[in-house]
């Protein structure tokens, strides 16, 4: 993956963003991690510079907390659904949330995987090499 690709984190929590940063760096993924405190954020970012709907330049995935102020991951799901022009934008879900409901309704919505955040970093960092490999097309 070339070094200016970016991977867009949608995450409130500070700690979340910390471990994930530090993870990204452990699995040795080149990419820039560009983050969005909320949903709304989030929308925000994908809008572009014209709120033209269209995918900013060199993102290539999209990390995707559920629940979050605003706006939360669900209503960002549905708000990329009804820009096609987004339908490229792997959108990955990492929530806490491991109930059937969530993941069946994520994926409904359109996200291509869901994950339940690890607790462990270990954990985190191998899901990390996972996601890059099958998401990035390569290894770190």
């Amino acid at each position: 993956m070339a070094q200016d690709a970016k991977i867009l984190l949608a995450e409130d929590d500070d700690n979340d963003v910390f471990l994930m940063r530090a993870a990204l760096e452990r699995a040795e993924v080149v990419a820039e991690l560009v983050v969005a405190r909320d949903g709304q954020e989030a929308v925000e970012y994908l809008s572009g510079p014209n709120g033209n709907g269209h995918s900013p330049s060199k993102l290539r995935l999209m990390l995707l907390d559920l629940k979050m102020p605003r706006m939360d991951g669900f209503d960002v799901l549905s708000w990329i659904h009804n820009h096609p022009e987004l339908s490229d934008l792997p959108v990955v879900v990492l929530s806490s949330s491991s109930q059937e409901s969530d993941m069946s309704k994520a994926r409904t919505l359109g996200a291509r995987d869901y994950q339940v955040k690890p607790a462990d970093f270990h954990e985190l960092v191998r899901l990390v090499k996972e996601l890059h490999a099958r998401w990035l097309g390569q290894v770190a």
